[in-house]
């Protein structure tokens, strides 16, 4: 028989496996070679596998024949993510009397099966790199850091882009697209400008693919300023022009800056250089807009990509209609949701869930219902949020029983209720004034782990002030403190207006001081309740001290003297009315039309007709009467005189 060429020697000896299988029989505990009797066995060196087999000695016209290493499937194979993977591959590799070359290493690393894994494309290269003699090049580096950065791990593609740099004094197109790419993904800053030197040191052609790489990298890392300065060099070169992608990225360079208005000015200059913007376009600009609360951009940038024939992303249709919901517009948007389903686009559960809230907040309990059985019809789940709004209508229907036996029902069927849930559930049962039934919901939160926060509290202590439960509500006061939830402008405003509805008023004005110490803005609602009760308890000056205290602070309420002047006519106390009208005037706080247009209607609702007539058919507050020389306005308290 003819003598084998070395290469299909070489062959054989791979598919050998029953010579290997004895060398494994005598194989120690230790990995040495040993006999039935325990001495030593010689081996042959261990083999370097390479990725590639040459079968060009056995292939006729073809001087150079690569075929894929039948080794590479075997290697593959154990890479299964086991606890034991390293000893199997350990074990393997000493059975066959293999090492692995690191370019050999570097095409497992880009088999899909890894690639998909960075878990064990991190352990198979940490595997590697342990074995004797082996130094890993920048094939494997590259093909790690390529499955590394698919997972978004930008912590390990940083660490291993620095383990590679120093040992890198060459760099190829392939390599440096790959890099640039995955640096840019991560954004690396520090690493994509390595790179781009490396780039420029080899001689690689820089095209616009790799600018619009170093913007997103740059865009992607927060150094928005750089990334408009690369876009206006490219536009200001002359050697080439920007593309759709670029401006993409320019455009959600803008928006992550807050500049949303110049990055929707991107998209005029796109359409004035006739450059078509794409369905990432639009979807960025919607986003942002969606962001800031601008809602009618919104539809109209929808409005647009329907004309234009864009594809819209379903997230598109999902911001749009959740938009609209939010502007208080659901029947626009349902207009929107069924041009959606004309397009065969399904709906998904944030979109189900902006309807039935758009509709809730209207009190359509019908159109709310009719959707979230749809929702339930179509396979959707509906979670704590979607529960948490049916709930919230319900009680606004006054439907309470109906939003309890809901509550129930997701106890029972295991939904997580989270604390917008038992918020609304509390508040609806407190203002149908069956609190004991809201304390006992109250005190299940805690039972089952759901953290109380500021909206909870405040809805369970408005409850127990509306019912009189004044003390309840203090208590709740002071724990909120005690937890460390925040105690908000509405949680002392419910608490100054318990307090003075019980007459407690040093105890709402110190509550107040309390509030003005701890840095907390009032609100409107929050003064009227100090106002207001103020007056009712008499103490017209010390609530007008306080409205000049806040005057200079720029935080008086709109409206506070009305309130106050109509309370005042309201229980009877006329004459404090007509002096708390003269020194808004006198402070120049309001014209005196005004404020008399004011007293007019407060002493008409209060039912005072005799009074309103007389004010109406004087000049009382807006008139003058002259003493000799000097001229004065004809006061409001007049108005109780003869």
């Amino acid at each position: 028989m003819q003598a084998l060429k070395p290469s299909v020697r070489l062959l054989a000896g791979t598919f050998c496996s029953g010579q290997r299988c004895f060398l494994s029989a005598l194989s120690s505990t230790d990995g040495t070679r040993r006999r039935p009797d325990g001495r030593p066995v010689s081996m042959p060196p261990r083999e370097t596998l390479e990725p590639y087999a040459d079968l060009s000695d056995v292939v006729e016209g073809n001087p150079r024949n690569l075929a894929p290493s039948p080794w590479l499937a075997r290697i593959v194979a154990l890479l299964d993510g086991s606890p034991e993977m390293e000893h199997h591959l350990d074990e393997f590799c000493r059975n066959f009397l293999i090492r692995l070359s690191p370019e050999f290493v570097s095409h497992v690393l880009r088999n899909p099966r890894v690639q998909s894994s960075s878990a064990i494309a991190l352990r198979f290269f940490d595997w590697a790199r342990n074995q004797r003699n082996f130094s890993p090049d920048l094939n494997a580096f590259v093909s790690l850091i390529d499955s590394l950065s698919r997972s978004g791990n930008v912590d390990l593609v940083r660490a291993f882009a620095e383990e590679m740099m120093p040992a890198v004094s060459a760099i190829g197109a392939k390599h440096a697209n790959s890099l640039l790419k995955n640096f840019a993904a991560a954004g690396l800053v520090k690493e994509l400008l390595w790179l781009w030197r490396k780039m420029k040191e080899n001689n690689i052609e820089i095209d616009l693919l790799s600018y619009n790489c170093l913007m997103d990298g740059l865009v992607n890392a927060g150094f928005y300023e750089s990334a408009a300065r690369v876009f206006d060099s490219i536009i200001g070169g002359g050697r080439m022009s920007p593309d759709v992608v670029s401006y993409n990225i320019i455009i959600k360079g803008f928006c992550r800056w807050g500049k949303t208005q110049e990055a929707a000015a991107q998209l005029k200059e796109m359409e004035e250089k006739g450059i078509v913007p794409d369905k990432i376009t639009y979807l960025t600009l919607i986003q942002s807009f969606y962001s800031v609360g601008e809602f009618d951009s919104c539809l109209g940038l929808y409005h647009e990509m329907q004309e234009k024939g864009v594809e819209i992303p379903p997230h598109a249709y999902t911001l749009v209609i959740t938009s609209l919901c939010k502007n208080g517009k659901p029947h626009e948007a349902l207009r929107v949701f069924d041009s959606m389903a004309l397009k065969n686009c399904a709906a998904n559960v944030a979109i189900y869930t902006a309807l039935i809230d758009g509709f809730a907040k209207m009190g359509n309990e019908s159109k709310a219902v009719t959707f979230f059985n749809r929702m339930k019809a179509e396979g959707f789940e509906p979670d704590a949020v979607v529960f948490s709004v049916m709930v919230n209508l319900l009680c606004k229907v006054g439907k309470v029983d109906e939003a309890l036996e809901w509550y129930e029902n997701c106890k029972e069927s295991g939904v997580a209720i989270n604390s917008v849930f038992f918020t609304s559930l509390i508040d609806g049962l407190g203002k149908a004034g069956r609190i004991n039934e809201a304390d006992r919901v109250f005190g299940e939160m805690g039972i089952i782990g759901c953290a109380r926060d500021s909206y909870c509290y405040n809805a369970m202590m408005d409850g127990f002030v509306k019912a009189g439960k004044v003390e309840r509500a203090i208590a709740l006061f002071k724990e909120m403190e005690k937890e460390g939830c925040e105690q908000t402008v509405y949680s002392f405003t419910i608490m100054i207006d318990g307090l003075f509805k019980e007459h407690r008023n040093e105890e709402a004005l110190k509550v107040w001081e309390q509030m003005i110490d701890k840095g907390i803005t009032p609100n409107a609602a929050c003064f009227r309740a100090l106002s207001l009760g103020l007056c009712m308890a008499g103490k017209v000056s010390r609530a007008c001290k306080i409205l000049d205290d806040l005057a200079p602070m720029g935080i008086l309420p709109d409206g506070a003297y009305a309130d106050m002047i109509g309370v005042l006519c309201r229980v009877g106390r006329v004459d404090h009315a007509c002096k708390l009208a003269d020194g808004i005037v006198d402070r120049e706080r309001e014209i005196p039309g005004k404020v008399r247009t004011v007293l007019l209607n407060a002493l008409r609702k209060a039912g005072n007709a005799d009074l309103a007539v007389k004010l109406l058919h004087s000049k009382i507050g807006i008139g003058y009467d002259r003493m000799g020389s000097v001229k004065r306005r004809v006061k409001f308290q007049n108005l109780l005189r003869g």
